[in-house]
């Protein structure tokens, strides 16, 4: 019986149970679509990361004498459609059995179940063999819950999985070692190079300018940096441990102007395409901190623990508890247009300058640039989630909708209205002064509120605060901030939001 068996582009997993053995009659295809390069912009860097990685998946399979189909984006036989691609090698190959992986995403997994009930031959579907958790895992650990608090869950996957952990309780007395991964980078502990890979991408650059495929950011070399096979994830990998897992947990928040990439370990790329699993990462890594305890302190580990088990497992189960509906969350009513400067970087607030540009320069930012300075930007200039959504998800490399969607509309927009953060994630000027060196060099003075050289940051907070009462005002994590607002001169806080409407009716102006 011949069997038809579909790879997507993030399903990129050589060591799944799929491939452990060969048979003439099952045929695998993978398929570079206009269906996928064109539901929202994306940043160059991440298609030529897509064809990248599944060409070289593609070929990998070969090599292990599996039957592969793959459609490049200019072959005449592709049709870009993701269904009529697979009917038309159904009927061409006479394929009587059609199986799947289960998708990550919500529109892909509506639209092959839709495919299957329609097929008049077999299908079936399986597990991407990848994640710590299953799909309804967080949904039912947190049943009856008024709350879906990541810590609690954390904690829990600690246990089950027997993750520093010494005797039921957390090892070295702590389970969270946040308040130790706060420090500012001031330039005293040097930065190792980062990981750089030569993956050569001319023809697929030629493929994508000849397709006409709308991108954003940019790219300039004729190499991709990003590990693009397993084996390049596992170097990744190591090249972590080695190098910069000493500071991690240190510096993971710290932001500075001449520093893109600091000490984090650049594998989300390979993680979410899964060339490599979140259990291959946490087992390396400990591994390494056992046999170099004495130089790697336990706040490093556990913060990049922290990162893969807690982090990333919350949010693919919140995905999958709250969608469909989750994607249209608004809770906080905002409506305003993206601003222009968030294609262009061209803005004199020197934070955004710095974290936008990077992130058109490289397809990357890190989890505090994408949460504390455009994240909070946005919602401070009270922006349509819509237009921050598509954002998020075009511009990074490694933006897979199971993780951007929660992490944007939830952790960074609060859109809504606490599901995922127990309040939202907005501040003036003195936390981005606090870990960066943004403030340093910048056209505004981070001190004032109001005039011409105030830091907009400063009046769009205050103005967010007031303008959000109605639905923040009884958050217990504001009420510190909402006392302080109403004990401010109510002339004072009238000029603070004068100042802040201007900036939002002319952000880019600033």
């Amino acid at each position: 019986m011949k069997t038809l068996r579909l790879i997507l582009g993030d399903q990129l997993n050589i060591k799944h149970s799929w491939f452990k053995e060969t048979n003439i009659n099952i045929t695998y295809c993978l398929f570079e679509m206009r269906q996928e390069t064109d539901y929202v912009t994306h940043h160059i860097q991440k298609v030529i990361g897509f064809f990248a990685a599944m060409r070289q998946f593609s070929e990998d399979l070969k090599s292990e004498r599996h039957n592969v189909i793959y459609f490049k984006i200019n072959d005449k036989n592709n049709t870009h459609s993701l269904t009529e691609n697979l009917s038309k090698l159904i009927e061409e190959h006479h394929i009587k059995n059609f199986e799947y992986i289960f998708p990550d995403e919500y529109r892909l997994d509506e639209q092959l179940q839709k495919f299957c009930n329609k097929l008049n031959i077999k299908s079936n579907a399986v597990s991407a063999e990848h994640f710590y958790t299953k799909r309804e895992d967080l949904k039912n650990f947190f049943h009856g819950k008024k709350q879906y608090i990541m810590e609690n869950f954390y904690r829990d996957m600690r246990k089950k999985h027997n993750i520093l952990i010494v005797a039921d309780q957390p090892e070295g007395g702590k389970w969270n070692y946040d308040k130790s991964n706060r420090n500012k980078w001031k330039g005293d502990v040097e930065i190792p190079n980062y990981k750089l890979f030569k993956n050569d991408v001319t023809e697929i650059v030629k493929n994508i300018k000849y397709a006409e495929i709308k991108t954003i950011g940019i790219f300039e070399t004729k190499t991709f940096s990003y590990p693009i096979s397993r084996a390049q994830a596992l170097e990744q990998l190591k090249y972590f441990c080695k190098y910069l897992l000493i500071h991690f947990g240190d510096y993971q928040d710290a932001m500075h102007t001449e520093q893109e990439y600091l000490f984090h370990s650049r594998l989300s790329f390979a993680m979410n395409f899964k060339l490599i699993s979140p259990k291959d990462v946490v087992k390396t890594v400990m591994n390494y901190y056992r046999k170099h305890a004495d130089a790697i302190d336990i706040s490093q580990i556990e913060g990049f623990v922290r990162q893969i088990i807690g982090w990333r497992e919350y949010m693919r189960g919140m995905y999958w508890a709250f969608m469909p509906e989750y994607k249209n969350l608004n809770e906080l009513n905002n409506t305003n247009k993206l601003t222009e400067f968030f294609w262009t970087g061209d803005t004199k607030m020197n934070c955004l300058k710095h974290a936008i540009t990077n992130s058109l320069d490289n397809g990357y930012a890190h989890h505090i640039q994408r949460l504390m300075i455009t994240g909070n930007y946005a919602l401070l200039t009270q922006t349509n989630p819509d237009e921050v959504d598509d954002w998020y998800l075009g511009i990074y490399v490694d933006a897979i909708e199971w993780v951007q969607l929660t992490n944007t509309r939830g952790m960074s927009q609060f859109a809504d209205g606490g599901k995922i953060a127990t309040k939202p994630y907005v501040s003036s000027s003195s936390y981005i002064n606090k870990m960066s060196n943004y403030c340093e060099d910048c056209t505004y003075n981070r001190n004032k509120k109001i005039g011409e050289n105030a830091c907009p940051f400063n009046s769009l907070y205050w103005n967010f605060l007031d303008e959000k009462r109605e639905q923040l005002g009884n958050n217990f994590r504001m009420k510190m901030m909402y006392s302080l607002l109403d004990k401010m001169d109510k002339q004072d806080l009238q000029n603070i939001k004068e100042r802040a409407q201007h900036i939002i009716a002319n952000q880019d102006e600033y």
